[in-house]
């Protein structure tokens, strides 16, 4: 008698290669169906955004077209996924199901009563560390309490832990050839895609989606962008940053590749950076496994301060300042540079993110969570752990958080960090012909050179939409008086 199937269902692990639950599966000789549920419906998910959506879209067909590719392919279903996987299970006479572990609070509610049932009606289920280098709960105090500060979090991942070298992807994937389960859908019904208007559609010119072009955008960044990261990874107008944040926040690569694919490289010569370019390296990667850690531990880490004096800051209501920053009107121009590059292209350099960040919070006294929402809409890689933490670190109430009195000139950031003018040219295309002297600060040029860059303030481009030391000063009184409070 014939073995019946097994499901693995694909959640943020959209690849073929390093993915333990699927080479269980296949392990278990029984033949393997490939299952995405998209799900909005469980208790307490979070609607994905629509930047995410769009990336989703062509993971999900990259990942069909590689299925295919070894003789099978991805079945689609929206829904609870509670009933979705029950359902499945009876359709096929499914013998197990198989998954790579998420973190958030709700999705792991959701996996514990699809073991618990999967228990009570003899069904194997088993779940596998796909995303991550190592688990949230693995690292913790002497005290066995979970880690609040950074630094003795990455060393201790680092001293206690094996990152597991990751695994090649299948030969085949032996499939079932019996009626498709009524609910299965083809990838256009979810409707992921945005349509009148297609903001979206520069996208593809800046991204190729899928695991295929992760593993390349890996190796283009270890053969041009590592060398020199150590330095250069702040400087916008260069091409020393990864890029791989969207592949790894779907999973199209995991981090064990990322970790050791660089280090051979390095080994092998193929990667002309230093040492310390690949140690700062490996500590971004670090910071993504400690904001997984801070989600694990505090659920709420989107909604809710880590720390709790920040309940009561005085944040303002000011939805015509929310407004400017969002479209990249804030008349500061490293600002608007960044927040037109996350609207063209569904990311933003990670340095431009904290300076706009910083303006949000501080300049404008806007909550951080309204930030948070609008990257969650508007990033590729709205990952929900790194950037609720992000957020919650620029504005000071999260854990190992920047003291809230680091408040960002974001004219001195844009002369540092891009001290030519080169990528708020780019991006604030009507400042281009300003010369370096004031491209940061227009409102300090003379009207002669205003004039020559054909530039009326006001007009083509917005005045500040607060000066710098009014700001900082504004956002230390309010920082003082809950900290006095």
């Amino acid at each position: 008698m014939s073995k019946g199937p097994v499901l693995v269902w694909f959640r943020d692990d959209l690849r073929l290669s390093d993915h333990p639950a699927l080479v269980a599966a296949l392990a278990s000789d029984c033949p393997v169906i490939p299952v995405y549920i998209f799900d909005e419906q469980s208790p307490g998910f979070r609607s994905m955004g629509g930047a995410s959506r769009w990336w989703l879209h062509y993971a999900l067909d990259s990942l069909d077209q590689s299925l295919r590719d070894k003789g099978s392919r991805l079945r689609i279903l929206r829904g609870a996924a509670m009933p979705c996987i029950t359902d499945l299970i009876k359709h096929y006479q499914a013998q197990g199901v198989y998954w790579s572990r998420r973190y958030g609070a709700a999705e792991m509610a959701v996996d514990a009563s699809i073991k618990a049932w999967c228990k009570d009606n003899s069904i194997a289920c088993e779940s596998f560390n796909g995303s991550l280098l190592v688990e949230p709960w693995m690292v913790t105090t002497q005290a066995g309490q979970p880690m609040k500060v950074f630094t003795p979090f990455w060393k201790s991942a680092r001293a206690n832990n094996t990152f597991a070298q990751p695994l090649p992807a299948p030969q085949n994937v032996t499939s079932t050839n019996g009626p498709a389960s009524p609910h299965e859908l083809a990838l256009a019904d979810l409707n992921l895609l945005p349509t009148n208007p297609d903001w979206a559609k520069g996208f593809s010119s800046f991204w190729s989606v899928g695991e295929a072009g992760a593993q390349q955008r890996l190796l283009d960044f270890l053969s041009d962008g590592l060398k020199g990261y150590g330095e250069d990874r702040n400087r916008p107008d260069r091409n020393n940053v990864s890029r791989l944040a969207p592949y790894l926040r779907f999973g199209n690569i995991s981090p064990r590749q990322v970790w050791h694919v660089a280090i051979n490289r390095m080994e092998t010569g193929e990667c002309p950076a230093s040492e310390r370019d690949l140690t700062v390296f490996q500590s971004e990667l670090g910071w993504r496994e400690f904001s997984y850690h801070l989600l694990f531990h505090n659920p709420s880490l989107a909604t809710k301060n880590y720390q709790a004096r920040f309940d009561a800051f005085p944040w303002r209501q000011d939805q015509a300042a929310l407004v400017a920053w969002q479209k990249g009107r804030t008349g500061y121009p490293i600002v608007d540079a960044g927040m037109r590059q996350l609207w063209q292209t569904g990311w933003m350099h990670n340095r431009v993110r904290m300076v706009v960040a910083s303006f949000l919070i501080k300049h404008l006294l806007t909550d951080w969570r309204d930030g948070e929402a609008w990257f969650w809409d508007t990033l590729l890689d709205a990952d929900p752990a790194s950037n609720a933490a992000s957020w919650q670190w620029v504005a000071g109430s999260g854990a190992d958080a920047a003291p809230y009195f680091r408040i960002f000139n974001p004219v001195l950031q844009g002369e540092r960090f891009d001290p030519k003018g080169d990528y708020i040219r780019q991006f604030v295309p009507e400042l281009a012909r300003l010369p370096k002297e004031f491209i940061n600060k227009p409102w300090t040029a003379p009207e002669w050179v205003l004039r020559d860059a054909v530039i009326t303030l006001g007009t083509d481009y917005p005045h500040p939409l607060i000066d710098h030391k009014i700001g900082r000063d504004r956002a230390l009184a309010a920082f003082s008086a809950i900290n006095n409070a």
